[in-house]
């Protein structure tokens, strides 16, 4: 429905059935035009792919209208639907570096400024700190007045030369943002110290998994054996050079011992040595590469998930198997110890004789039947995370950012040098000068008024969800 004043709102899905207090605070909620910006996105895989299209879907059912903007993969390209109507756009921009387009800060203006025009957005949604998509999209809506959300999904350093220009670049581009989003408190602390933020603009909304996505399986059989999966991007970061020690040491220890390792990435050799030089080929089972939609399949033949990982804001992988009903061996890094309460998941020192330990507690723990069901531990854990409280949650932020003012161009540039250091700040404000009068050029060259308004897919008026009345039937 849409205010005198031509805002557009949403009745609240509450079941009050008399007009009380709390039914007034929730009669009328405003709806957003949101568009989410990311380099990660379907078809490539990942942890913040599934979280900006599961967000997505939910606030969709919520009565908001979302798009997503991505760059092309492959032949992928222009604009396509997804389900419930969600519009994805396929920007034929340059891959640089690890599915991450190279940036200028002026070459995605025209199109970025085009598509929030025609779609009417009014709040600009970036994810992940390494998406320089992402980061274009934050300057050019700010420059433009539009409200601003970043969700950062990772931890970072201090030491290092690329941690350095990293978090450089992050308070740069989160230091005029409206508000922030972080995976877990671990990971709000580290966004907070790396891009000096005022905590009060820094908001904690956790990942979710979809319970009916992630069930254990009922035919599973019992045997002697116990198998120990992992799934993960076979990369440093994930502890491949951990689990390449572990594996000999258990299999040793253990002959009724089995690994299954999902995942690809440069530290596969690591793992196929390991089985070469042991001779395991028959206990360590590597599957490389795996779809989405084939990682239940996966987690349900093992009895234990292990995770290595050495950093981690979040770890998605761990809900998802304990929903599968696996007892989880992890190590306490990052965000993890937040995650599960302890006695779903054992926590160990990322180091190999930790993690041995670590394992031989759970597998001592399978043998002698103390651990609950697969289904009792699944029916406990389908409450703790869902997509639903997530995009309720981000809702509020939305709210809270709506009625916030976004900075002009003069208090935007005062913001960059004072926040940023004088010789960056100063840098980045040019920067914003400089695109400022690109943008003015791009409205003389092409006035919003005669870009063409998108017919809304989804929202309160969309296509897809707008209920139509039953057709007549023709009399002869």
């Amino acid at each position: 429905m849409v205010c005198a004043l031509g805002e557009e709102y949403r009745i609240c899905s509450c079941n009050h059935s008399c007009i009380s207090t709390e039914c007034v605070h929730h009669a009328i909620l405003r709806t957003h035009s949101i568009c989410m910006v990311s380099d990660f996105f379907y078809p490539n895989m990942g942890g913040v792919e599934s979280h900006i299209y599961q967000l997505s879907q939910c606030l969709i059912e919520r009565g908001h209208k979302v798009i997503v903007v991505t760059h092309a993969y492959g032949d992928r390209k222009g604009i396509r639907y997804l389900t419930n109507g969600l519009k994805v756009y396929y920007l034929p921009l340059k891959v640089m570096y690890n599915q991450s387009t190279a940036t200028t800060l002026l070459h995605s203006l025209p199109l970025l400024r085009y598509i929030f025009v025609r779609e009417r957005v009014t709040i600009v949604h970036s994810h992940s700190s390494f998406s320089a998509m992402a980061h274009d999209a934050l300057f050019h809506a700010k420059t433009m007045g539009l409200h601003t959300v970043f969700t950062d999904h990772s931890l970072f350093g201090f030491a290092d030369v690329s941690s350095v220009l990293t978090n450089k670049l992050l308070t740069v581009s989160l230091c005029d943002t409206t508000h922030i989003i972080c995976v877990s408190y671990t990971s709000k602390e580290n966004t907070v110290l790396r891009a000096a933020l005022d905590p009060e603009i820094v908001s904690v909304i956790p990942n979710a998994v979809d319970p009916t996505d992630f069930t254990p399986d009922p035919l599973k059989i019992k045997d002697n054996k116990i198998t120990i999966v992992v799934v993960s991007r076979l990369v440093y970061r994930k502890g491949i050079d951990l689990l390449g020690g572990i594996i000999p040491k258990m299999c040793h220890k253990y002959p009724e011992l089995h690994f299954i390792i999902g995942g690809e990435g440069p530290k596969r050799i690591i793992l196929e040595e390991v089985r070469e030089r042991y001779q395991l080929h028959d206990r360590v089972q590597l599957l490389g590469a795996l779809e989405h939609q084939e990682v239940r399949n996966v987690l349900v033949k093992g009895d234990i998930f292990l995770n290595t990982s050495l950093t981690e804001a979040f770890c998605m992988a761990i809900v998802e198997a304990v929903s599968c009903g696996l007892q989880v061996v992890s190590t306490r890094v990052g965000g993890i110890p937040e995650v599960l309460p302890e006695n779903f998941i054992i926590l160990c020192e990322p180091s190999v004789k930790s993690l041995c330990s670590g394992l031989k507690k759970a597998i001592d723990n399978m043998k002698s039947g103390t651990l609950p069901s697969a289904d009792a531990i699944h029916k406990e854990v389908r409450e703790f995370y869902t997509w639903r409280d997530v995009a309720e949650r981000t809702e509020k932020v939305y709210d809270r950012v709506s009625r916030q003012t976004v900075l002009p161009m003069n208090k935007r540039l005062e913001r960059l040098i004072t926040h940023c250091g004088m010789v960056t700040g100063c840098i980045f404000a040019l920067f914003a000068i400089v695109t400022y009068i690109f943008l003015i050029f791009l409205r003389w060259m092409t006035p919003d008024s005669v870009i063409d308004i998108a017919i809304n897919a989804t929202g309160p008026e969309g296509a897809w969800t707008k209920h139509y009345p039953p057709k007549k039937s023709l009399r002869n």
